[in-house]
């Protein structure tokens, strides 16, 4: 297939090589001011790979769009104006290939492309564990496609699949991308725990985490053992172990009071968890904890202390 990646990060570049990799013919695009990119078109390498000649690269839009299966892998609270912009291409299906969940609305991802993008064009994700760094030592892992059209969920599958990431297919649109989102939470937590010694408390967290994440989902009206799938508890090992991981490792840093300079989604999905729980009247703990540290000022320690010291009935129930 004729494949177009958007976002040249970590993740996008490693996309490319990967569909370049298993047979596919891949054009890469990078903003023109990315310096990212600027460093590909010079080098072929980034920090983690190098591109094959084969991958084409380009910083224009319209090359990009020549294709048909868009592969999206931007910031989540950039693709909003992402999508707003390409408004004029029509026929596409966006493979969203990042986790997080809109500031203000609440909004998932797949529903921001259908707002934004028509009827014209449709959207899947690609969700699950996996770093390119492990998949770059030909570490294999599962991952998730998710979409509403069943069609769209085989036939991507069947395009993306190799001996190094096996996909399932997703049945729950609403709580694969909610639980995709949260577990981004649940790593800045654990890093957290991890920054003031607190390493064994990671269990709890775990178990109480994707019990809080289980009734969202339910009350958004998705599947709340969804929670316990590749989405969002098959996830942890990246995210709440993993040392690639940004967000455990911004937790790490916030305890510390160190700054930490890499894009943490959790960061912003918190956020927006939080209007999702107000709105829904449920409760989530581990995430008020996190949102409590993030912007309300309460010192770490703290907000973690009171998280721990809640009543594992109440919890739990």
């Amino acid at each position: 297939m004729r494949l177009s990646v958007i976002g040249c990060g970590r993740w996008g570049t490693f996309l490319a090589w990967y569909l370049d990799h298993i047979g596919h013919e891949v054009c890469l695009y990078g903003r023109p001011q990315s310096e990212k990119m600027a460093q590909l078109e010079r080098t072929r390498k980034n920090e983690y790979l190098t591109l094959p000649e084969s991958v084409q690269l380009t910083d224009e839009m319209t090359r990009a769009m020549q294709n048909d299966t868009i592969l999206v892998s931007v910031p989540s609270q950039s693709l909003r104006a992402l999508m707003h912009g390409l408004q004029n291409y029509t026929e596409k299906i966006y493979v969203l290939c990042m986790k997080g969940i809109e500031i203000g609305t609440g909004k998932r991802l797949s529903e921001i492309v259908a707002e934004e993008a028509g009827a014209r064009c449709r959207s899947a994700v690609w969700l699950g564990p996996g770093h390119a760094q492990d998949f770059l030592r030909g570490v294999p892992n599962c991952m998730v496609i998710d979409a509403e059209h069943k069609e769209d969920k085989e036939r991507l599958v069947e395009t993306f699949s190799s001996d190094l990431i096996r996909f399932y297919y997703g049945e729950d649109l609403i709580g694969n991308e909610i639980g995709a989102a949260a577990k981004n939470v649940v790593g800045i937590a654990a890093g957290m725990l991890d920054g003031f010694g607190l390493t064994s408390l990671k269990g709890p967290l775990m178990s109480r985490g994707t019990r809080e994440v289980a009734r969202l989902i339910l009350a958004l009206g998705g599947n709340e053992l969804s929670a316990y799938g590749l989405c969002h508890l098959g996830d942890y090992e990246a995210t709440v172990f993993s040392p690639h991981s940004h967000n455990h490792s911004f937790g790490l840093h916030v305890a510390q009071g160190r700054e930490y300079t890499q894009l943490a989604e959790g960061y912003y999905t918190v956020r927006a968890l939080m209007t999702l729980a107000g709105k829904h009247g449920v409760e989530l703990p581990i995430c008020g904890a996190v949102s409590g540290i993030l912007y309300e000022d309460i010192p770490p320690q703290e907000a973690l202390n009171l998280l721990f010291s809640r009543s594992l009935k109440q919890e739990f129930n």
